[in-house]
């Protein structure tokens, strides 16, 4: 805005002039001198004017109201008409002002480019008519490239939508918003779902959602999909499928499966394969029926099927069983079936015997697989009859077990187990169906007791003891340690002797001297190896304690009747007297014997006799002490007399070694000298051995790494040679290669060339078309024949000049049609025309 009187307008710009006498604005418009009156004020400008470039637009605020043929309306105060809240999209024109009122809003924008394969999603914020579609508020559709969009003031562009490229084997997922027609003609409700399966590029429509992009199954003859209908309707093969129902897609249906909007994919399944030594069963197969639930199905092989919906492998796939001639296996019947000619009822148990293949039909349960048991002479099994219960036990056989028969095991008592795995450490856990053998050790006897006939047997040592289904072991509870205590050792075999037992006793003399005595009995059992000395032995229980006992009592007897100094004399006599007791004869009798179990006493050892109060400890102690005083003088004049002689005869033997080693010495240093001289003979010959070699070694070295080098030299130029060579046949095939390339391009450029201008040639010809270049080539000739005509002639010939026309006798012809007269006319331009008249 100025105030200036005189105001210069440039070219495309102008002004807003405010005549305040009528109170109307003008514009001015450039170039122009624009003299102000007093009246007149410049409100707005200079301002340059709207330019719109190609392909751009711009939005006006406020437009001013035109008529139809483009003039600005004005009203009755001279003022311009404006749409006062209305927009106007103004595109490519002359420059332009801007009447007062009028806005830009934004700036100048350029078309919008919509690209192939995307849209324009628009959207109508008033009703108006496009083209022969009307079009209300809030309608939307799509405006598809490629092409350029032309913006409307009633239009908004909402967002590009861009077409979904589909690769082979997959599928769209669309929603409908609304109810609408997809890209098929295909009425679609508002929420229901489809898939659009055609390869290439997809644009959804304006009423499309796009839920996911599916990927198909690809389909092998190794795996199925597992496929179920959430809802009833009818599939792609023109099928119709219920609600839950489920079935198998595999690569015979298609070899790429893509699931429907109302399939669901319950998982992958894959092949089974059964080979010939296979077979499985089948829990509520499909037959011809339809699916048979409770009901099992045996498969054998070879055979390759898949598991349809609902059915599934009871146990897995599993191996024909294969019977050896020792084998078998106990069946039983779950329910009433015939097998071959045999009827078998519920429960019933039987076996099938190798060697053979057996495979089990539905009705019959395996128990288990069994196997002959091979025994020993000195190995058993315990057999248990399951109808009757009795048991009973196979010795030193090959075995095989009945339908009603079963390994039985056998429980012992837990100190039995202890002493078995005491008699032998390496055999691991008892097996309980196998019988319970012991060696019997060498002169030991076992006693086994048996429950069912209510009677025992005595085993001797050495031999194999095998319990039966009701029989025990006797187990021995003896006295033990020192003194002795009672239930201290279990065994299962007696030791029948020789051998000896120590217990320690108490005994009191006359005097009232307590003593303790370590005695030691040598015993044995004085028995034969049969029936009733067997019983008779293991009538005491505990035999250790008993004699034990017995032999104290005898000995504190004795030992009370007597002083210490007596006892502490004559304790062995004293102590056996009481013991074996006195033959007729006064003798000491030689051994003992226990009536109840034949047990001998053969000998007493008294080991030790110690007192237990402090006065007698005391006196004994200084009668020992005086004795040993007098052993310990002797003792020292004996070692002194020795240690005297020893010292002797060691200072002779010192002073001979002396001796000795002197001349040995001497002999030693001689030795060492004749070495000597012999080494530095050896050494100054070695020496002067060693360096004449090394020099003809060294030049031996010289000369060969003189002719390496010489040969490495040749091989070294030789390379050279033939790296130039190779060198330059590249460099000459690459520079053939190029310049055969560049002939190639040269040579291909030349043939396009020629096609395109052979092309260009016959698009302008079949632009022009045959007619109009027949009419342009007769236009020249026609109209000069015209003219021709007009001038009088009545014969013509047109030539370029250049090739030479003999007329002689056109020109005779002529002269004697036109009586004689002749005339040339020759007229040289761009062509030349000869012409008689």
């Amino acid at each position: 805005m100025s105030d200036a009187t005189v105001v210069r307008i440039k070219p495309f710009f102008y002004i807003h002039v405010l005549d305040n006498n009528l109170n109307t604005t003008r514009v001015e418009v450039g170039p122009q001198t624009f003299t102000r009156q007093d009246h007149e004020k410049v409100v707005f400008g200079p301002e340059p004017m709207v330019m719109i470039p190609p392909r751009n637009y711009v939005v006006i605020a406020n437009p001013v109201v035109r008529t139809a043929e483009g003039n600005p309306v004005l009203d009755e105060f001279k003022n311009v008409k404006l749409r006062h809240g209305d927009e106007e999209i103004r595109f490519e024109q002359e420059p332009f002002p801007l009447y007062p009122g009028e806005k830009l809003v934004g700036k100048i924008n350029p078309l919008q480019v919509v690209a192939p394969n995307s849209a324009l999603r628009l959207k109508a914020a008033r009703d108006f008519v496009d083209g022969k579609t009307k079009r209300s508020a809030g309608d939307e559709w799509l405006y598809a490239g490629p092409g350029t969009y032309i913006p409307r003031i009633e239009v908004q562009v909402v967002e590009v939508v861009k077409a979904i490229i589909l690769k082979p084997h997959t599928a769209l997922k669309l929603r409908a918003r609304k109810a609408c027609t997809d890209a098929n003609g295909v009425n679609r409700k508002a929420g229901e779902e489809w898939l659009v399966r055609e390869s290439g590029a997809y644009l959804p429509r304006v009423d499309e959602d796009i839920v996911e992009q599916v990927n198909a199954h690809v389909l092998t003859y190794k795996t199925a999909l597992h496929i179920r209908a959430t809802r009833t309707f009818v599939d792609v093969s023109g099928k119709t499928r219920k609600a839950g129902e489920e079935w198998l897609v595999t690569s015979q249906d298609a070899e790429v499966y893509i699931c429907d909007v109302y399939e669901e994919l319950v998982g992958q399944v894959k092949l089974t394969t059964l080979s010939n030594r296979q077979y499985c069963v089948v829990l509520d197969p499909f037959t011809a029926k339809g699916q048979q639930f409770g009901a099992k199905e045996v498969r054998k092989g070879e055979t390759s099927f898949f598991l349809r919906p609902g059915e599934k492998l009871e146990n897995g796939i599993q191996n024909i069983h294969v019977l050896s001639e020792e084998e078998a296996l106990l069946l039983r019947a779950k329910e009433e079936f015939t097998e071959v000619d045999k009827k078998h009822m519920p429960g019933d148990r039987w076996m099938i015997y190798g060697p053979t293949d057996y495979v089990p039909p539905v009705q019959v349960e395996i128990i288990e697989k069994r196997k002959a048991i091979p025994l020993d002479s000195n190995e058993g099994i315990y057999v248990r009859d399951i109808q009757t219960g009795k048991i009973r036990s196979v010795i030193g056989q090959s075995y095989k077990l009945s339908p009603y028969e079963e390994l039985w095991a056998k429980e012992l008592p837990k100190t039995v187990e202890e002493l078995l795995a005491a008699l032998n450490p390496t055999a691991g856990a008892r097996d309980r169906t196998r019988i319970v053998t012991v060696r019997a050790p060498h002169n030991t006897a076992m006693q086994i007791y048996d429950y069912k006939e209510k009677k025992s047997r005595v085993v001797w040592g050495p031999d194999l003891v095998m319990l039966g289904p009701d029989e025990q072991f006797t187990i021995l509870s003896l006295s033990g340690d020192k003194p002795k205590r009672p239930h201290v050792i279990k065994a299962l075999a007696l030791q029948l002797g020789p051998d000896f037992m120590t217990d320690i006793i108490t005994v009191e003399t006359s005097d009232h001297a307590r003593l303790s005595l370590k005695l030691s009995y040598n015993w044995y059992f004085g028995c034969v190896k049969n029936e009733k000395d067997g019983a008779q032995i293991f009538q005491v229980p505990d035999f250790v304690g008993d004699a034990c006992k017995a032999v104290a009592a005898r000995v504190r007897g004795a030992v009370a009747a007597v002083s210490f100094d007596n006892f502490h004399k004559n304790s062995a006599k004293i102590i056996r007297s009481a013991v074996f007791g006195i033959d007729a004869d006064g003798k000491v009798k030689s051994k003992f014997l226990f009536d109840a179990n034949l047990l001998y006493l053969t000998n007493i050892d008294i080991q030790s006799v110690e007192p237990v109060d402090q006065r007698t400890r005391d006196s004994l102690q200084k009668s020992v002490q005086l004795a040993i005083e007098i052993t310990t003088k002797s003792q020292e004049a004996t070692a002194r007399h020795e240690a005297e002689r020893l010292e002797q005869e060691a200072r002779g033997r010192l002073e001979r070694q002396k001796i000795l080693d002197e001349s040995a010495a001497e002999k030693a240093r001689k030795t060492l000298i004749q070495l000597q001289a012999e080494s530095a003979t050896v050494e100054s010959a070695g020496q002067a051995t060693a360096e004449a070699r090394a020099r003809a070694t060294a030049a031996e070295i010289e000369g060969k790494s003189q002719v390496t080098q010489a040969t490495l030299r040749s091989q070294a130029s030789t390379v050279a040679a033939q790296a130039g060579l190779a060198q330059t046949e590249s460099r000459q095939h690459a520079e053939l290669s190029h310049q055969k390339a560049l002939n190639d391009l040269e040579i291909g450029k030349s043939q396009q060339l020629s096609e395109i201008e052979a092309t260009k040639f016959k698009d302008i010809v079949d632009a022009i078309g045959a007619k109009t270049i027949a009419a342009i080539a007769r236009a020249g000739p026609e109209m000069q024949a015209k003219l021709l005509k007009g001038l009088g002639l009545k014969s013509l010939m047109i030539t370029d000049g250049h090739s030479p026309i003999n007329l002689f006798n056109t020109a005779n012809g002529l002269i004697a049609q036109a009586g004689g007269q002749t005339s040339q006319l020759r007229a040289k331009t761009d062509d030349s025309v000869s012409f008689d008249g």
